[in-house]
C-alpha cells in the first residue's frame, strides 16, 4: 500500500495503514491484506572436505625447483596499469613459487 499524500511505502500497525514518511493513515479495508512477512532463513547443511583442494586454474609448465610439469596460476598487476600482467605459478608437488613477467 503506497501513502495517497507523499506515495512512500504504508506500514500496517493494528487496523490501519501508517505512512512512516508524512505520518499520513488510512483504515484497513477487508480486501487488504498484510503485504510485510518476516521469513526465517532455513538452515543450510555446509560440507567440511578434509585436505587441501585448490580451486585455481592449473597449467603445464615446468617447475624450476622439482621439474615437475603441472602449475596452479594466477595474474596479478604488480606493476603500472599500462604494463602487462605478472604470471604467478604455484607448483602442485613441491609447492614452489615463482614469477613470469
Amino acid at each position: 500500500m503506497f501513502c495517497p499524500e507523499c506515495g512512500a511505502l504504508m506500514k500496517p500497525a493494528g487496523g490501519k495503514w501508517i505512512c512512516k514518511k508524512c505520518g499520513a493513515k488510512k483504515e484497513k479495508s477487508e480486501s487488504d491484506q498484510d503485504k510485510i512477512k518476516t521469513e526465517k532463513e532455513e538452515e543450510k547443511e555446509m560440507v567440511v572436505i578434509e585436505g587441501e583442494e585448490s580451486t585455481q586454474p592449473k597449467t603445464k609448465v615446468r617447475c624450476p625447483k622439482c621439474d615437475n610439469n603441472e602449475a596452479y596460476w594466477r595474474l596479478e598487476q604488480t606493476r603500472a596499469a599500462d604494463e602487462p600482467e605478472t604470471r604467478i605459478y604455484r607448483c602442485t608437488e613441491c609447492d614452489h613459487r615463482w614469477r613470469e613477467y
